[in-house]
Parts: C-alpha cells; structure tokens; sequence
C-alpha cells in the first residue's frame, strides 16, 4: 500500500514575532520523518511524504493514496492537531491514530482532567484560569503547578512551575497568560514518583511503563521543556520499573482507562503521578505520542520491552488497517 506521511517539520516553521520561546517545540526532526519512512518501508509498504496540513490538501486535491500516517501537532489553536484528522475523514481517507474528537480534547488539558474526574479517574484537584483575578479565592492547596491549557511536549513548563505561595501564583500565570495567550491550568502538585505508560493496537493493550527518575540535584523533578530536551543529562528511565506488581497494575488500570475513555486509537501515551504516598494519579494522555526513534517515550518503552522500533511502527499502522478491514 501506499502510506501518507504528514508531520509538522520543525525547520520548516517560520516564528512569529509574538510567538512564546517555545513555539516550535512539538514539531518533529527530520530524523523522526526518516525514522518512520524506513520503518514503513520494512513492512512492505511505500512511504509518500507529504508533510503539513496545506501540503495534505493540495496534495489530495489530484492524487489518492491508501492510508495516511498522521503525526502532524498543526500550527495555530487548539484544535490544532485534530486539523489533519478531520480533513481526511471529509475525504474519506484512511488514517492511522486518534480522530478529531479524541485529539481536539486530549490537547485541553482542563476539559480532559473534567471528564477523567467524571469518569471517577483520580487526578490531582485543579483550576482553570482565564483572568488572574479569578485566584483570589483558589480553592486549591500549595505547593501548586500551573502550565498553559493546550500545550505539549513540556511547553511553558520550568523551574518556576512549581509554586508554594500566592504572590509566585500570581505572577506565573500572570506570565503564562501573557505569552501563551491561552488559559492556565492550575492543580495541586503531586509529590511522588512519576511514570508513563505505552498504549499501542486494536484493542488497544498496555505494551509497557517506564518510571521516570529527576537527577534532583541538578534539576526539578518534573518533565519540564528544558528537562525533555536534554533528558540525558537530567534523568534516567527505569523500564520495566522496580515497584511492586499490584502498584504497577494500578498505574496501567488507570492509563488503559484513561485511553478507553478518550476512544484513542492505534498507539497513545498516559502520564501517571503519584502523591506522597504513593497513590498513583492520571497526570496527562498524547494520543499523538512522539515518534522520534531514540528520544520519544514511546520507542524508549517499545525498545525496552523487547519491540523494535520497526515492529513498533508496524504494530501501529496495522491496527488501523484492521480497523479499516483493509488487512
């Protein structure tokens, strides 16, 4: 078959002047977009490279193709990643991953904590804030993290996301709301360990979890930006983790059902954090999870449990043509 590959290249993004220092942080490598084309290649398929939403739409507009692999995070709103997603079922196209509904929610961090708190899912008490007038009488209690509403990839997160007082509250998401331009997230932090858990297939099953350890003498412990990009340096990954069995069924109860929740597709990632005694919380879902060979979660987890990154990708793109009967 011939398999699409749309992604949002991150050399080719041109900043803004008001863009925050962030802005092209979730956009993929070249070697994310190699990676996958070899791995598509290896299972038997033509990898076509299309690239981004406006190259997808022109691209479609004279030829077909049998399937595209969508990885693409969009550039503006936060619908952004469910752009790709809805134009191709206007289409009638095939695709790999989550649809519009599942990524246009899980990208709002408040509106999917409100509907894991419905679902009876534990996540740490929170608090949307638009007007940093509306913290004058925060039900919540510190020490607190505050982060933008609909970014990934550790995107506004830093050493000052952490706050234990209310004049530091203020003029964080003060600053949050400023450069991001978009509401905040506020929610009680979690002062325990902290993981992330592999989701891939239809159905879909937990392939494996990794704990992730701070170097706590050289950094904060919790995944910040600046932490993700030089994680070498500051953390390292303990997969499978040293905790007791019935600990990590929990943690991976509490992810599967997250993924149910949400009707995520093919392959996905859920966050895990406990408190201080040791109570596993949903922190956050990607149902776009990083592919980058060596350096996303997701591959790090796969190649830890034995699952090479070609058969990684394989399993992915073969749960949707199961899902589509095209297998």
């Amino acid at each position: 078959m011939k398999v699409g590959l749309t992604y949002n290249l991150g050399s080719d993004y041109q900043p803004k002047e008001e863009d925050p220092p962030d802005a092209a942080a979730e956009f993929d490598t070249q070697a994310t977009i190699d990676g996958l084309s070899q791995a598509i290649a290896a299972s038997g398929h033509e990898p076509v490279l299309i690239g981004d939403g406006l190259k997808l739409f022109r691209f479609l507009a004279d030829r077909t193709i049998d399937i595209v692999f969508n990885i693409a995070e969009g550039y503006n709103g936060r619908a952004r990643e469910a752009q790709i997603p809805a134009l191709l079922e206007m289409k009638q196209v095939p695709y790999v991953g989550s649809d519009p509904v599942t990524l246009g929610i899980a990208l709002d961090k408040v509106l999917t904590k409100q509907i894991m708190k419905a679902e009876r899912i534990p996540t740490a008490s929170f608090l949307k804030v638009v007007k940093v007038e509306e913290l004058n009488q925060i039900p919540l209690k510190y020490p607190l993290f505050a982060k933008p509403n609909h970014e990934g990839t550790g995107k506004g997160i830093d050493s000052e996301s952490k706050i234990k007082t209310y004049p530091k509250l203020k003029s964080r998401v003060k600053y949050l709301l400023r450069t991001y331009r978009e509401p905040v997230l506020v929610e009680e932090y979690l002062e325990g360990d902290e993981f992330t858990v592999g989701i891939v297939g239809t159905p879909p099953h937990v392939i494996g979890t990794m704990q992730i350890v701070f170097d706590t003498a050289k950094v904060e412990d919790f995944y910040s930006y600046h932490v993700k990009e030089e994680y070498e340096q500051f953390v390292h990954y303990v997969c499978p983790p040293k905790i007791e069995t019935d600990r990590q069924e929990q943690i991976e109860e509490i992810a599967l059902r997250a993924y149910k929740v949400l009707e995520c597709r093919d392959f996905g990632r859920v966050d895990i954090r406990c408190d201080a005694d040791g109570n596993p919380f949903f922190l956050e879902i990607n149902p776009l999870a990083g592919l980058n060979p060596q350096h996303s979660d997701l591959c790090i987890i796969a190649r830890h449990n034995g699952i090479t990154y070609d058969q990684l990708i394989g399993r992915i793109l073969y749960s949707a043509l199961q899902r589509y009967r095209l297998t």
